[in-house]
Order: C-alpha cells, then sequence, then structure tokens
C-alpha cells in the first residue's frame, strides 16, 4: 500500500507534534486551528486523520462529512468532545493519549489534597489581608490517615504511589486491576462499600460513563464516617455536585479538593465559593511537561495509525502494538475471507456467527481477529464496512458474534472455526495460516479441503461420480476460463463430496447455471475473495 494521507492538526499543539507527521513521506499536515463547526464540516471530507485537544467538537454531524477520515486523536485523557458512536459507525478509529499526562494530573491530585488538608488557599488568603490567625487554620496530616482510591488506572497508580511514601493506609476499587498488581503498588482491593465506610480522604479517578456518572451523592456521602474530604481531578460528573455541597454545608464532609465540574465553567458557583473547598480550573494536565508529552504521543499515535504500525489507547477498537499488529494481520486477513465466503455460500439473512479459536490462538487476543471475520460477513451485502464499524453494523442488524477459545488438539498449529447460521440452516468453515502468511480454508461443513482464499472461487457440491471434473472443465474452458488450482473433499467414495476450482475470471450467471445442471452435481457458488 502506498496511499498518501493529508492529516489536520484543529488545536493548538507544540509545532513539535507536526514535525513528528512531517518526518513521514506519505502524510502532509495541515494546521488549523479555531475552525467553526461549519468549517470544520466544510473541509474535513479531505482529511484522513485529525488531532485536536478539548476546544474542537467533532459531533456527530461534522463526523458524518468525515468520508474519508480513519483515525482521530484526542491530545489528552477524555474523548468527551467526539462523538464516539458516530466515529465507530463510519468506521474511524478513536485514541487518546492518556500516558502524556499522567504524572501531571497525579502530582496535582496530590497537591489539592494537601492544600485542602492544611487550608492552605484560606490561609494564604488571610495572611494577605493583612491578618496572622494561626488557629484558625488548623489542618490534619496525612501520615496515618486512609486514603481510598476509585481507579487504579495509570493515574490512580501514580497517586498510590505518592499516598504510600507519605505514611497513608491504601484502599483500592478497580475491576480491572490483578490482587497481585495491587499488592505490588501497597493497595488493599475492596469494595467502594468498604472505601465509603472506612476512608478519611477519597479520590476518584476513573472516566466519566453512565455507570460511574454521579456515583458519589447523597446515598454514598451517608454511608462515609464524618469529616471525610473528597477529591476530584478525574471528570466532572463523577460527584454529585449538589449532594457534595449539601455535605459539606452539614460538616458530614470536612473538605473538597475540585479541578473538574459538571459543566465547565463551574454553573453550581455555591458549591465553589464553600469555605472547605479548595478549586482550580481543570489544571491537571496543565504543566509543560504534559502538554508537549501529549502532543507528542498524539501524532506518533496517528501516524503509527495510519501507515499500519499499530493502534493504541483507542476507544473503540482493541488496542495493538506494532509486533501485535504484524503478527495478528495474516490472521486477520484470513478471518475475513472465512467471512466473505460463508456470506456468500449461506442464503437467508445471518442471524449468528459463533468463532472458536484453536492452538496458539486460544492464547492471543483474537478480539482484532473476531471483528475482521465479522467485517468479512459484512462486505458482501454492506458498502464501508472494516474491522472498526463491524461489530456496530452487525449489532445493528441483529447478528449475534460470539468467540470461544478451545484447548482441544487438531491437526494445525492454530486453527479458526466459524459457524454462520440463518433460519434455514448452518455453515461452518474452517482456515489456518501456513508458514508467516498462508492463509487456507482447509474445512467447509464436513469436507477437508484445501482452498487458497483468494480471487474467485468456484465451490460445488456434488455426488462423487467419475467424469464429473471433465464436465465442468470443458464448459469452463469453452468460457475462456482457466483453472488455477483445484482441491476435492469427500465422505466417503461414491457419496456427497465438494469440489473447490481456484479460477481466472468469473462465471457468468448462464455459465454457473449451466456448472449446476452438469449430472450429478447439487448445487454450484461462485465466491469472489
Amino acid at each position: 500500500m502506498n496511499d498518501n494521507y493529508r492529516v489536520l492538526i484543529a488545536d493548538k499543539l507544540p509545532p513539535a507534534a507536526a514535525e513528528i507527521l512531517e518526518r513521514e513521506p506519505r502524510i502532509e499536515v495541515d494546521t488549523n486551528v479555531g475552525l467553526s463547526p461549519d468549517e470544520l464540516k466544510s473541509i474535513i471530507g479531505s482529511y484522513h486523520g485529525i488531532v485536536v485537544r478539548s476546544a474542537t467538537k467533532l459531533t456527530a454531524d461534522v463526523i458524518e462529512k468525515a468520508d474519508n477520515l480513519r483515525a482521530i486523536v484526542r491530545a489528552g485523557v477524555g474523548v468527551d468532545n467526539v462523538d464516539i458512536d458516530a466515529a465507530s459507525i463510519k468506521g474511524i478509529v478513536v485514541m487518546n493519549t492518556p500516558s502524556g499526562n499522567t504524572v501531571s494530573t497525579a502530582e496535582h491530585a496530590i497537591a489539592m489534597m494537601m492544600a485542602m488538608s492544611r487550608n492552605i488557599p484560606r490561609a494564604c488568603e488571610s495572611l494577605r489581608a493583612g491578618k496572622w490567625d494561626r488557629k484558625a487554620f488548623t489542618g490534619t496530616q496525612l501520615c496515618g490517615k486512609t486514603i481510598g482510591i476509585i481507579g487504579l488506572g495509570r493515574i490512580g497508580i501514580e497517586v498510590a504511589r505518592r499516598c504510600s511514601a507519605m505514611g497513608m493506609t491504601l484502599l483500592g476499587c478497580d475491576p480491572y486491576i490483578t490482587r497481585t498488581k495491587a499488592e505490588q503498588e501497597k493497595v488493599d482491593l475492596c469494595g467502594l462499600e468498604t472505601i465509603y465506610k472506612r476512608a478519611d480522604f477519597i479520590t476518584v479517578h476513573t472516566p466519566l460513563t453512565d455507570k460511574t456518572r454521579g456515583m458519589i451523592g447523597r446515598e454514598q456521602f451517608a454511608m462515609m464516617q464524618p469529616g471525610v474530604r473528597i477529591i476530584n481531578c478525574a471528570r466532572g460528573g463523577i460527584v454529585d455536585e449538589e449532594a457534595l455541597a449539601e455535605a459539606l454545608k452539614e460538616g458530614k464532609v470536612a473538605g473538597a479538593a475540585l479541578d473538574v465540574y459538571t459543566s465547565e465553567p463551574p454553573a453550581n458557583r455555591e458549591l465553589v465559593e464553600l469555605d472547605n473547598v479548595v478549586a482550580t480550573p481543570h489544571l491537571g494536565a496543565s504543566t509543560s511537561e504534559a502538554q508537549l508529552n501529549v502532543a507528542l504521543d498524539a501524532a506518533r499515535q496517528l501516524s503509527d495509525a495510519l501507515l499500519g504500525r499499530g493502534i493504541i489507547n483507542a476507544s473503540n477498537f482493541p488496542a495493538l502494538d506494532a509486533k501485535e499488529a504484524d503478527q495478528l494481520q495474516p490472521v486477520c486477513a484470513l478471518a475475513e475471507k472465512i467471512g466473505a465466503l460463508q456470506a456468500q455460500l449461506i442464503h437467508g439473512r445471518i442471524q449468528s456467527a459463533a468463532i472458536t479459536y484453536y492452538g496458539e490462538l486460544a492464547d492471543a487476543d483474537v478480539r482484532p481477529v473476531t471483528r475482521s471475520l465479522t467485517a468479512g460477513l459484512l462486505k458482501p451485502v454492506l458498502e464501508n464496512v472494516n474491522i472498526v464499524n463491524a461489530p456496530v453494523l452487525a449489532e445493528a442488524r441483529g447478528i449475534s458474534v460470539t468467540e470461544t477459545k478451545s484447548s482441544e488438539a487438531t491437526d494445525f498449529t492454530s486453527l479458526i472455526s466459524v459457524t454462520v447460521a440463518t433460519a434455514q440452516r448452518e455453515i461452518t468453515v474452517k482456515g489456518t495460516v501456513f508458514g508467516k502468511a498462508e492463509p487456507r480454508i482447509v474445512g467447509i461443513d464436513d469436507y477437508r479441503v484445501e482452498v487458497i482464499p483468494r480471487g474467485h472461487v468456484l465451490i460445488i457440491f456434488d455426488e462423487d461420480r467419475p467424469g464429473l471434473i471433465g464436465a465442468i472443465g470443458t464448459l469452463l474452458g469453452q468460457a475462456g476460463i482457466n483453472i488455477s488450482c483445484m482441491t476435492f473433499g469427500r465422505k466417503e467414495a461414491g457419496g456427497e463430496a465438494i469440489t473447490v476450482l481456484n479460477i481466472d475470471g468469473p462465471t457468468s450467471p448462464a455459465l454457473l447455471e449451466q456448472i449446476g445442471d452438469v449430472p450429478n452435481v447439487i448445487a454450484a457458488h461462485l465466491v469472489h475473495l
């Protein structure tokens, strides 16, 4: 592939980000900052990739105009300003850059916690006003206190390390971290209720989702011990601001440190103006180091995604580094061919596809392979299908796609077996990759075959009788169509069989009908792979 790509940098980034992209001979870079939604809609159709920060909003109506867009990268942690559903339907991968500002955000959470616990902002204001009121600002030390960390991703872990160094007891809740990893970081894994009941400080480090929105509200505050302190440097909306304000005024919550808000700037001025609240204007990633790092990460990720070197930190696609992408590419290509083959062989609306992985694939991350197969199933009947939007399109059409891994021994190092079902029938196709990149179909229903899944393939179900191949070869020869490869499969001599021919050109409908009328032919299908 020698395609060239156009990339738009739509928000202000350090010049070094554009320089990384410009080093790629196949990438052309435009920087156009401050575009209105209408201006963005008018030009986005000519770009293959776009880098944004938080100012540019990639809404559904903008993405609808992005006919050539393949990848969106948000230079920062969240992707709140990107309509991920709309991008997924369009087949556009959406990435963020969570690593670049990890340390800066963690440090800000610690700084906010310390400022809150020692009343530093109010003490500073008092001193500037000419007062010397030490007793009014007596604080609480962190050493010996228990902190509950909700979310133990990159930032949560960095917060945990710093809290441990200050002598705090660490409680943590995260469904995706292993107990071994938590123990390494000196975190006691527990449920949310345990954190709410035991923690002196509670800090949240989760994304804003339907599950986390308002997750700390009146019910949760009621569980907490009097004098608890809350830190939110993650996303506005995770903590119910109205409930927090009530708890602060009642004294149930001794203090809050907030860097993020449900609406920004915060509409709830009452909350940020309370004396026991330390508030900053979303400064978690606002260090010169973090701004540079996320921009450089965004440029690298976009160039890698466009040039096929791997996809990481994606919100709507399994993350693959360059090595993983290279290893799985032949398997993904095989899976797509299997899906396309089945879609053309089976009649009626596809209801389900059940995939089983054997051998080495049983130990691999096969999500991209499953997506590739799903795309193959849909491509014969839909336009603009790729591995990003295939799951969304399949779900919208009521197609159930399931995957299973099996330790059962087979004749191959790795094997994919796929059973596709309609209301009328099922068909099973099996495939493997020989060597490094030689895909083969090795089974169709109960027949053993060895088919090269490429080009025009004539698949004939028949009765195993002498003269059959000669008759079919004669018809193809009369039409000027050469046979490049041939394979047979049968259950027993003289019984039902399958003949698969790779041919150098397509058959006409009339020729396919003639082949179907050959004695002992049960059915003939031409598929394009």
